[in-house]
């Protein structure tokens, strides 16, 4: 499963605010330019930002394995007529690129992800969104970061479980009822476990978290990030 590792790699050295920025940036620029030569320069981009945080792209699309899927099949739904020609390659093509922008926003959040611990990513937020709601949107992140890791091993469990009851030899829909009902249970009993813990270790919205200090590449990851941004806004405007 994609989760932070501790190396001493280009991206686990920089600022996660200045990770967060260019993730924005990315973002931005990806359906800004969603055509095949804007896609094909944000390949090298994301390919690059992998290995800078000491993964690579075969490792990471393993991580997402559930989630492709979803993203070869949507060209082929979205190409499908209900007339003649009874299947548009135009409608398919585009679909097509949007799944591929879709995938490559993922590598890149893996990335950032792998060399991210989750109280730096709670820091950055913090002190980004100033008040109660920065810390409400750090806590959340935290909690959720913390919380999918045990949930998935539990559902794992459940269906190795399954398999060894014979539970195969089940319809796919009692199969996957039974798994939703499982999960759902399971993810509200470790939330209230989980309320119970912090009610017990008295949890506090402002505790210390880890120093963030930019560093001369993280300034100018930002100032990029955000020359990148303003660079699509002002080229997409209809003004211009």
């Amino acid at each position: 499963m994609l989760q932070y590792r501790p190396e001493d790699t280009i991206a686990h050295r920089l600022d996660p605010r200045a990770k967060l920025a260019a993730q924005i940036a990315f973002v931005a620029t990806a359906y800004a330019y969603t055509t095949p030569e804007g896609l094909a320069a944000l390949t090298f981009v994301a390919l690059a930002t992998l290995f800078a945080a000491g993964t690579g792209p075969l490792h990471t699309l393993y991580g997402f394995r559930f989630a492709l899927p979803f993203l070869v099949v949507a060209p082929i739904v979205a190409g499908v007529t209900v007339g003649p020609p009874w299947f548009s390659m135009g409608d398919a093509f585009v679909t097509g690129l949007a799944s591929y922008r879709v995938l490559l926003v993922l590598l890149v959040s893996a990335a950032y992800v792998r060399s991210t611990s989750i109280r730096e990513s709670r820091a950055a937020i913090q002190r980004t969104v100033p008040g109660r709601p920065g810390q409400l949107l750090g806590v959340g992140v935290a909690v959720t970061a913390r919380s999918l890791p045990p949930l998935r091993r539990e559902l794992l469990a459940a269906r190795r479980a399954m398999r060894a009851r014979l539970g195969e030899n089940r319809s796919l829909r009692e199969r996957m009822g039974l798994l939703a009902v499982g999960g759902v249970s399971r993810a509200l009993s470790r939330a209230d476990r989980l309320a119970l813990g912090l009610r017990a270790r008295c949890f506090s919205w402002n505790p210390t978290l880890p120093a963030l200090l930019f560093s001369p590449v993280d300034y100018l990851l930002t100032l990029g990030s955000v020359v990148v941004v303003a660079f699509v806004l002002v080229d997409n405007s209809p003004i211009f």
